[in-house]
This record gives C-alpha cells, sequence and structure tokens, in this order.
C-alpha cells in the first residue's frame, strides 16, 4: 500500500500538470476564436470571454475587401507549402539515402559542410539570395519560396538519422544484386520504409512554410501573389481610422484553419515519429 500510494499521487499530479497545459494551450485558441466573433467596436472594449454576434461580418468584410485578396492569399500559401514540402521531403530523403549507402572519399566532408549550413541564419544570406532571384528573372514570384526547399539540412539530419536507424544496407544491397537501379530502390524499397519520417517532416515542413514571414516579405511586392501571412501584416499596417481589429482576428482564424485540418489528418504520424530512430538494428 506503501508503494501504490506515492504512484498514484504521481499520477494524479501528472494528470494536473497536463490539464493545466492543455488549457494554457487551448485557451489561446479559444481567445482567438471569440475575438473574430467581435466587432471592432466591442473588442475595444476590452476582454471577453462570450462570444459576439459579428462573425459573419467580419467574415464577409474580408471576402468582399477589394483591396484585400483573401482567398488568392490562401491559395498562394497553399501552393507554396505543399510544394515545398513535397520537394524538401523527397530531396532531403534522397540526399540522405546517398549519404548512407554509399562511401565515398568525401563523405564525412559532405555531410560536415550539410551540419555547417544547418546553423547558418536565413537572414546572414538574404541579400545574396535577393540579388541572385532579382538577376535570374525570379523576384516578385513563387519560384523563390520553392525552389529553396530543395535543400533544407534539418530535414535531411532527420532523415539520415531515420535511415541509421530502420533501413538495413543489406536491403539495398540485395537490390543491387537482384538488377534494381538505384531510383527504383530508392522509390521502390526506401520510400515505403521511409513513410513515417517523411510523414512527419512533411508536416513540419507544411507549418513552417505556411507560417514564414521574412523570405515573402523580402521577394514578393504584388497583392495577388501575396501569402498569408504578409496579407495579414498589411492589415495591422492599415491606416489607423480604417483600422479594423475583427478582420485581422478573422483573418488569422482563417489562416490557421488549413494547420488544424493537416493536424488532424497527420498527427498520428506526428506520435509515431516521437520514437524514429530509438530501435538500432
Amino acid at each position: 500500500m506503501k508503494q501504490q500510494k506515492p504512484a498514484h499521487l504521481r499520477n494524479v499530479i501528472a494528470h494536473i500538470v497536463l490539464i493545466i497545459l492543455s488549457f494554457m494551450c487551448l485557451f489561446f485558441f479559444y481567445i482567438l476564436i471569440i475575438n473574430a466573433t467581435r466587432s471592432h467596436a466591442d473588442l475595444q472594449k476590452g476582454f471577453s470571454a462570450l462570444p459576439g454576434n459579428a462573425f459573419i461580418t467580419n467574415l464577409k468584410n474580408i471576402a468582399n475587401d477589394g483591396t484585400f485578396p483573401m482567398f488568392r492569399g490562401i491559395v498562394n500559401s497553399l501552393i507554396v507549402s505543399v510544394s515545398s514540402a513535397a520537394i524538401c521531403t523527397y530531396f532531403s530523403s534522397l540526399t540522405a539515402y546517398g549519404l548512407y549507402a554509399y562511401d565515398f572519399k568525401v563523405k564525412k566532408v559532405a555531410f560536415t559542410f550539410i551540419m555547417a549550413i544547418l546553423v547558418m541564419p536565413t537572414q546572414v544570406t538574404a541579400m545574396g539570395f535577393l540579388r541572385l532571384i532579382t538577376k535570374m528573372g525570379m523576384y516578385d514570384s513563387l519560384l523563390p519560396l520553392i525552389i529553396p526547399s530543395i535543400a533544407s539540412p534539418a530535414v535531411f539530419y532527420f532523415m539520415y538519422s531515420y535511415l541509421q536507424s530502420s533501413l538495413p544496407i543489406s536491403l539495398v544491397e540485395a537490390a543491387r544484386i537482384d538488377g534494381s537501379g538505384e531510383f527504383r530502390t530508392f522509390n521502390q524499397i526506401v520510400i515505403p520504409i521511409m513513410k513515417p519520417a517523411i510523414a512527419v517532416q512533411a508536416i513540419f515542413s507544411f507549418v513552417g512554410t505556411w507560417n514564414n514571414y521574412f523570405v515573402p516579405a523580402l521577394v514578393i511586392q504584388s497583392k495577388d501573389k501575396m501569402t498569408v501571412p504578409i496579407l495579414i501584416a498589411t492589415l495591422r499596417g492599415a491606416d489607423f481610422m480604417n483600422f479594423d481589429m475583427g478582420k485581422i482576428y478573422m483573418m488569422i482564424t482563417v489562416a490557421i484553419v488549413p494547420i488544424i485540418i493537416v493536424y488532424l489528418l497527420l498527427s498520428k504520424y506526428i506520435i509515431a515519429g516521437v520514437t524514429l530512430g530509438g530501435v538500432k538494428e
């Protein structure tokens, strides 16, 4: 009985802590949705935990605002996020497979070089990147937001670690003996094995690209090509007399809907991804 009481107490404390953390995480989403239902005048009055009656009005104000292409911004963000997630996960997996399955003289040098790029902030290379895409004629287009996703050191390292723990090199050698080409081996044998890792990184890549503000603000000028974070920033930077807080909260609410859908559809892979790399051959 003495041993059961401490265990029972630990369970109670653990549940209390989890409830508190869950409340803290969900509370801000709740307030966001509540504020999206309130008008600008109501929001100026202060905090309220009760919903207002301006939800449809705020949604119509955003949808019918000719100077604010909300739906076009969502489409742009979806194009960039989905394309970046697909390119990032595939080519990072391919790079990780190349370094894992092949032995060559500069293998360690290549791995170290990729890891060195991982610690380099995006802001350091921003001006050089901007000059490059301007000379290539890609300024004010969505391509500079998608193409650089091919090189993602963080995703590469995750994929490389997963291959070390989950892909026996003997399986690759057996495929080579059977006459399978390298790309066929990668696409038909390695990719199915890496499916959990690819799904997890696709989720995080999608969310990271969807929320990215710095690079789109650097290269996008036309309103019809702006992504959701830039459009929200333009609302926030509007003239004080035309400033509508209800529209901002509504736009943020609309912007997080695709992210919530992605998490709901693929959340099981996030849980599975926690154990990735935990078992060695």
